[in-house]
């Protein structure tokens, strides 16, 4: 018994307990959401335009999809979850820490090289594409291979376009994208893989080029309601993402939003 409970004090710590608000008395519960750290910039705009008509919020844990999945396993508490790729929702599904019947896919992202926006490398990815010599002694940088959805596709395309082995030595693994994004921003790594809609929220960096669509899996954004919520507000705010509003905000962060959304 008390294994779990240190696994859950563990978990909520890791969300951070300064981050959930004291609610006063009458307020209603705010959601609380695991988000893929991808999305931070396009949720929290839409959560702001969501509290601004409804009076109602909603609090955020960004982090890699693979940490949050196992935080709910551990007994973290959410009421909603979004993956930056299908693999961790499935894990999620699988273990039943998400209800299936409301997980749909909302959004795609595409891959891009990135570099300081001061810098001048020019690159053009292509088979065999002379990366490694671009990196020379600095670094790229990328979420973790093994676990981390952006450094997962980073591989798959690196080893589809042939250059994977040269490169691997010189990988700058981070916990999530927006850690590698800010290795390159402070000019701590020479280039980066990142979503495109990354290198769109830092002014520091610049796209040196985007990956082929067909090196790498459709990047896909699921979303659901975790099991564990009890919160009528989070299904409320999961089909406010498909809204007008939401739709204009994604799209001006540089997201595709999926039509069929299944």
């Amino acid at each position: 018994m008390m294994s779990i409970v240190r696994r859950g004090l563990v978990a909520f710590l890791l969300l951070g307990f300064a981050g959930v608000p004291v609610r006063a008395a009458g307020e209603p519960r705010p959601i609380l959401f695991f988000a893929a750290a991808s999305l931070q910039t396009a949720l929290n705009a839409v959560a702001a335009e969501w509290q601004r008509e409804t009076g109602k919020k909603v609090v955020f844990s960004y982090a890699a999809s693979s940490v949050l999945a196992r935080q709910m396993e551990s007994g973290a508490p959410a009421d909603l979850f979004a993956s930056a790729d299908l693999r961790w929702a499935d894990w999620s599904q699988e273990r039943k820490l998400i209800r299936p019947e409301t997980r749909r896919n909302l959004l795609e992202n595409r891959l891009v090289l990135i570099a300081a926006a001061n810098s001048g490398d020019q690159i053009r990815i292509a088979p065999g594409f002379a990366l490694a010599g671009a990196i020379g002694d600095s670094r790229l940088a990328t979420g973790d291979p093994a676990s981390v959805p952006a450094g997962t596709y980073a591989r798959e395309a690196l080893t589809k376009l042939g250059v994977w082995d040269q490169v691997s030595p010189r990988i700058a693994s981070t916990e999530n994208v927006r850690a590698a994004l800010a290795l390159v921003a402070r000019g701590e790594a020479r280039f980066g893989i990142v979503y495109a809609t990354d290198a769109k929220a830092e002014p520091r960096v610049r796209v040196v080029d985007t990956f082929p669509a067909g090196s790498h899996a459709p990047i896909v954004y699921p979303f659901a309601v975790t099991t564990a919520s009890t919160n009528p507000d989070a299904q409320v705010f999961l089909n406010y993402l498909a809204s007008p509003t939401a739709v204009r905000i994604f799209e001006a962060e540089g997201f595709t939003l999926q039509r069929r959304g299944s």
